[in-house]
């Protein structure tokens, strides 16, 4: 699994033309569902995302949590983060998840963040979605498998 955290001010997700889902200050967490990813990593990867302190405090510093500053998230599926350029210049896909089994995942994961969370927007998978987002820093984090040590 791998997740791109954006700290945000506010972001908006659009489908054919229309707005499907919008957040304001949170998260936009890019998920990339890899092909050994279960249920266990999908948790793991929460766990971590619901306790960052990456927000300022009074005094400036990165010291609160999405919760401490009652944020909200929007989750798109993005298989793109595994992307493989070593070779040529057209990307492979191969170490990202079947179809079907990346969209198990980013279904899990939706449902998990909603029920430890609560306040959780979405795209659509599969679908070709125009995110707009207004970047807070910018202050950007990279989640993979060895900074989550395993």
């Amino acid at each position: 699994m791998k997740v791109v955290i954006q700290r945000v001010k506010r972001a908006s997700v659009a489908i054919e033309g229309e707005v499907k889902a919008g957040i304001n200050r949170g998260y936009l967490l890019l998920l990339g569902i890899g092909k050994e990813d279960s249920r266990e990593t999908a948790d793991k990867y929460l766990d971590k995302i619901l306790k960052l302190r990456i927000f300022d405090d009074e005094e400036g510093k990165t010291n609160l949590s999405l919760s401490d500053v009652k944020g909200d998230i929007m989750v798109i599926s993005q298989f793109t983060l595994y992307a493989d350029c070593r070779k040529g210049n057209r990307p492979n896909f191969l170490n990202a998840a079947e179809p079907a089994r990346a969209k198990e995942l980013y279904e899990y994961f939706l449902k998990s963040c909603r029920e430890k969370y609560g306040r959780v927007e979405s795209g659509e998978f599969g679908a070709d979605m125009k995110i707009e987002l207004l970047n807070d820093g910018p202050f950007t984090v990279v989640l993979d498998k060895e900074m989550l040590g395993y």
